[in-house]
């Protein structure tokens, strides 16, 4: 068992890799009530072609295929939902898709192991049949239609679309009325056994636990399976350019929603990722001069959710919220963008926003569910969380003003809209 030790949040990872090729990473945190478990699989939307270990011949499935099967697990041969067996226990369990995971999870302080039994039960026991599969088309189905009224998904699934050409990002998670018609049992369970094998696996738990115990307590429960053989996933090219500087739709809004999308064609790693939060934060968070002065003109009325997300195939950073001008916010993040890039970055702006962003990564470390979540998601993309309180200490001022030039070009922002 590999022990990882952080002495900054005083937290310790033990992580194994068992015969089958499951990773099992226990976070204890002593005299903590609160229990969870994460059990990911690194199969998301972004997964539509790719070549079966043992295989030669690349297979192709319809958009949506992560997704249904996420919905379908909980499905169990007696009859029973498993969601519901969870929810009588007394816990909170749920499962989600990602672009590049997929995860069933559960948090409880009280029968913790009866929960266990019934998650990694219905995980490794898929159940589909013509008949069920048929009967979950038409729950998704309504599932993608109430998406496609929701302001919120279809202004960031819009800036997708305007920023790439062919990368499976730009493609609507839960897929598409027309390309779900076309899941079938078989399907679902070739996409099962290719990517629910546990060397494609992870399982995360965060809480009161005796990390050698709880790996004997997963071993138990786990059904004999070996390790397959790495699937080789396949991926069109993508040009570096965007599809169009700007999109709008019309839908009914109380206020214009908007996404500012910047289109990231570089190398991704922690240092990167570190840097991009802190050039968002300096050119646009609470405390930028470009915030006060939006808000204060009564442009913007709230500050704007920042992020930077990517994978080993797309990165973008996102800056998105509600604005009776969202032209002027884009035109004026443009010029603030210049102004930095032609002034410098301030050594105290710099020190002052690198002190928050540190501060945020520690806050992660106080809640249970936080911690197995980030430990999943940064395992999956080859992260070891740990990493982000570590590499902040090499972002400097020149380093944010190399990224500063290589990603924030004009030619790479666009701009999504949704109107009423």
């Amino acid at each position: 068992m590999q022990i990882i030790e952080n002495s900054k949040v005083k937290e310790v990872v033990y992580k194994e890799k068992l015969d089958n090729g499951l990773t099992v990473m226990i976070i204890p945190k002593k005299g903590i009530q609160k229990k969870y478990m994460i059990w990911g699989t690194h199969y998301g939307s972004n997964e539509s072609t790719f070549v079966i270990p043992g295989e030669e011949e690349a297979t192709t499935v319809p958009n949506g295929v992560a997704h249904f099967l996420e919905h379908k697990l909980f499905e169990q041969e007696n009859g029973t939902n498993s969601l519901d067996v969870l929810t009588a226990l007394g816990v909170e369990a749920n499962a989600y898709t990602t672009n590049d995971h997929t995860a069933y999870l559960f948090e409880c302080t009280d029968h913790f192991y009866e929960a266990m039994d019934e998650l990694m039960d219905y995980v490794q026991h898929p159940y589909f049949t013509d008949e069920n599969v048929e009967k979950e088309k038409g729950i998704i189905g309504q599932e993608i239609m109430m998406y496609d009224d929701y302001p919120e998904w279809r202004v960031y699934l819009n800036a997708m679309q305007a920023m790439y050409h062919q990368n499976p990002v730009k493609i609507d998670i839960v897929g598409t009325i027309e390309t779900i018609g076309k899941i079938d049992k078989e399907i679902l369970y070739q996409c099962y056994h290719t990517f629910y094998n546990p060397s494609n696996m992870a399982l995360v738990l965060c809480g009161d636990f005796e990390p050698k115990e709880m790996i004997e307590e997963i071993k138990k429960r786990l059904l004999e399976t070996k390790a397959s053989g790495e699937i080789k996933r396949i991926y069109p090219d993508e040009p570096e350019e965007v599809v169009q500087e700007r999109i709008e739709q019309k839908l009914e809004v109380s206020q214009p929603l908007y996404t500012i999308g910047i289109k990231d064609t570089g190398k991704c790693d922690v240092k990167k990722h570190i840097a991009m939060e802190i050039l968002l934060n300096l050119l646009i968070g609470r405390s930028s001069n470009l915030y006060k002065e939006l808000y204060n003109e009564g442009i913007i009325y709230s500050q704007p959710n920042l992020e930077y997300e990517f994978t080993d195939i797309y990165a973008h950073a996102l800056i998105d919220g509600q604005s009776n001008n969202p032209e002027v916010v884009f035109q004026k993040l443009k010029e603030e963008i210049n102004r930095l890039k032609t002034d410098g970055i301030k050594e105290e702006d710099f020190k002052r926003m690198k002190k928050m962003i540190y501060g945020g990564y520690v806050k992660e470390y106080n809640d249970v569910t936080d911690i197995a979540r980030m430990f999943l998601a940064d395992y999956f993309k080859g992260i070891n969380s740990f990493d982000y309180l570590e590499e902040i200490e090499g972002v400097t001022v020149e380093y944010l003003e190399q990224i500063l030039k290589d990603v924030f070009k004009e030619e790479k922002m666009i701009l999504s809209t949704i109107k009423n």
